[in-house]
């Protein structure tokens, strides 16, 4: 990066970061690590109680191995999450406050380290397939030796169960492999003016079960519409995943590889991806190592996760000491049975996507605040449609609505956030509480967010180019 200002905060972060992990006392030794993940999935499957898509291999992942019921993702939005997810710290801190394709143009600090890398270092071959959104450097920068560029859910299968039967034939070589997919991501123009829905070429709208309405929108046709052609879509993506789990155990590696499932944000449906209420953070996520007590049998785990402590779970798993300034904690012992401290709060955070629209929040068991920190519509609308064909509960009327300073929720009686309770007096003691833990929060990781405005990297050029006259 060039813009010194960006480099100051890599490194007021990187100072204010948690020490390295210590190293597990017991390091697993010939494991591989299967990474595979999706667009735009939330917790949209049937194994997480949706009961009318179509989901029987990633619900037989769950029902052999670990389904975290409550993992959220640090930001929903594809590349900040993304960047959280391969290096185990928040994007304000990685660099990744926003999209890195295109003119968004935004990227890894130079100085984080990717699990790929990781990996590398520590002697595993490392691959890629599909979905690289973490980092506009390519492959490269993420450690990966191998890189096959198609993201279609099939083609990622077909590569993947290419590069596994290679694996295969060297089984005294760990291997790494991440490999994602678009699907249910919005594929496919509609209508002759380009509005996106989620079918493609090679797969259709399900409703075959019926449709599920999330209850946070209004159940019309246009919404049911939509709920089918995502069910159409996860079906899809799950046919796939299911091909590349299904090599793995007929290339007798399932018994030494570490499989994750999960994807990176919520749903692209308003008022779940790109905001900071629970359908935009709340993500899938499954993990499967036969053979290691806790790691496997159909468990279900309702301590809450976030994606930023996968890195150093599966780093302390192998017996590697995770980077100085990771800021995920591990979640090993909780799988091992050992000691562990559940977490008590949960931060999200969006700064850009398709405009800039800081946001940041912390959830609690029973609490969410949420602070914006711009008057910008109620919600980002992530449907790339320029008529929404669903529409929100709330606001009713999402056209004339703007974000309030502050949102808090009471979780417990409001999960799905339809009441702000910020204004309420009898609120003020719990509103206050959770904003210190906020401020301490962005404070001990120096987001750039408490010293002003954030700059966009297209700025960043522009103003360069208006300077060179």
């Amino acid at each position: 990066m060039s813009d010194p200002t960006r480099r100051d905060l890599a490194r007021m972060a990187a100072a204010s970061s948690l020490a390295a992990a210590p190293r597990s006392a017991a390091p697993t030794k010939g494991l591989n690590v299967l990474m595979l993940h999706c667009h735009d999935l939330g917790q949209f499957l049937h194994c997480y109680g949706v009961d009318t898509v179509q989901t029987p291999n990633l619900d037989r992942l769950a029902a052999e191995g670990v389904l975290f019921e409550r993992c959220f993702c640090s930001a929903p939005q594809c590349s900040p999450s993304r960047a959280s997810l391969f290096t185990g710290r928040y994007p304000h801190s990685n660099g990744v406050m926003g999209l890195t394709h295109a003119e968004f143009a935004w990227d890894l600090y130079p100085g984080e380290k990717h699990l790929g890398q990781i990996l590398k270092d520590a002697g595993f071959v490392t691959a890629g397939v599909g979905v690289i959104h973490e980092t506009r450097s390519g492959p490269q920068r993420c450690g990966l030796d191998r890189y096959e560029r198609d993201a279609t859910a099939r083609s990622v299968a077909d590569k993947a169960i290419e590069l596994l039967r290679e694996f295969a034939a060297r089984p005294n070589q760990p291997f790494y492999m991440q490999a994602g997919c678009t699907e249910p991501h919005r594929l496919a123009p509609r209508d002759p003016r380009g509005d996106l829905g989620f079918v493609g070429p090679h797969f259709g709208p399900d409703d075959s079960h019926g449709v599920t309405v999330p209850p946070y929108l209004l159940d019309t046709p246009g919404t049911r519409a939509e709920i089918a052609e995502l069910q159409g879509a996860v079906r899809h993506m799950d046919e796939h995943m299911g091909r590349i789990l299904k090599a793995l155990d007929d290339l007798q590696l399932a018994a030494r590889t570490l499989v994750i499932f999960t994807t990176d944000h919520g749903i692209a449906m308003p008022r779940a991806k790109c905001s900071l209420y629970e359908p935009g953070l709340r993500v899938a996520f499954i993990l499967r190592l036969p053979g290691r007590e806790g790691w496997h049998g159909g468990i279900r785990r309702r301590e809450m996760i976030c994606n930023v402590d996968v890195l150093p779970t599966i780093l302390e798993l192998l017996g590697l000491p995770a980077p100085a300034g990771v800021q995920g904690r591990s979640f090993a012992a909780l799988l091992d049975g050992r000691p562990y401290k559940a977490r008590e709060e949960i931060f999200g955070e969006m700064t850009y996507h398709n405009y800039y629209d800081p946001r940041r929040s912390v959830r609690t068991e029973t609490h969410k605040l949420i602070v914006n920190f711009s008057a910008a519509p109620a919600f980002m609308d992530p449907s790339q449609s320029w008529r929404p064909r669903s529409d929100t509960v709330t606001p009713p009327n999402p056209a004339r609505a703007y974000h309030p300073m502050l949102e808090l929720y009471d979780l417990r009686n409001d999960p799905w956030e339809q009441k702000n309770l910020a204004g309420d007096p009898s609120q003020a003691s719990v509103l206050r509480q959770l904003g210190d833990r906020l401020r301490h929060h962005m404070e001990s990781t120096a987001d750039p967010l408490l010293a002003g405005a954030v700059t966009s990297p297209l700025h960043t050029r522009a103003v360069h180019w208006l300077k060179q006259g």
